[in-house]
């Protein structure tokens, strides 16, 4: 099968690609048949140059663009979007997005699992504050003066 796709040139980190005619078994950036135009997302804005006359003739000899390629071909005005799902769908493309088995078994309309755990009926509990005891200060005498010091220690003694 022939395909219209984009093969990738450029430098590192810096891809412009070229619309090439090609065969679907080829490599990305391999073997080629036809090239078509060229695209380059870096610039503002993105430059998209397309022979139309080419791409229109190869395209009524078969060739299947790819999803990218066919968005470069209806913003060139070569097609219409219509035309590029009708591509899309030709060339296998689903038509949504894959879904997981676990997601699709479970779907929308069953319930969510209910919690055992039943909901208490009394007043709602309060947050519970963390509590840190303070040792209670001793009743603290006046400071006494020097003398009353003095005598103190010497009754204690």
């Amino acid at each position: 099968m022939v395909k219209i796709r984009l093969r990738r040139v450029g430098a590192k980190k810096k891809p412009s690609y070229r619309l090439v005619v090609a065969d679907s078994r080829a490599p990305r950036d391999g073997v080629f048949i036809d090239v078509i135009g060229h695209y380059n997302p870096l610039t503002n804005p993105e430059t998209i140059v397309i022979n139309g006359e080419k791409a229109r003739n190869w395209l009524k000899q078969g060739a299947q663009p790819t999803t990218i390629a066919a968005k470069l071909l209806s913003k060139a005005g070569i097609i219409e979007e219509s035309e590029a799902r009708k591509e899309k769908m030709k060339a296998g493309a689903p038509a949504s997005p894959k879904v997981s088995k676990k997601k699709a078994k479970a779907g929308a309309t069953e319930k969510p699992p209910v919690s055992k755990k039943e909901p208490e009926a009394s007043a709602p509990k309060e947050p519970k504050a963390k509590v840190t005891e303070e040792p209670e200060a001793s009743i603290a005498e006046e400071p006494k003066t020097g003398e009353e010091q003095t005598e103190t220690t010497k009754e204690q003694t």
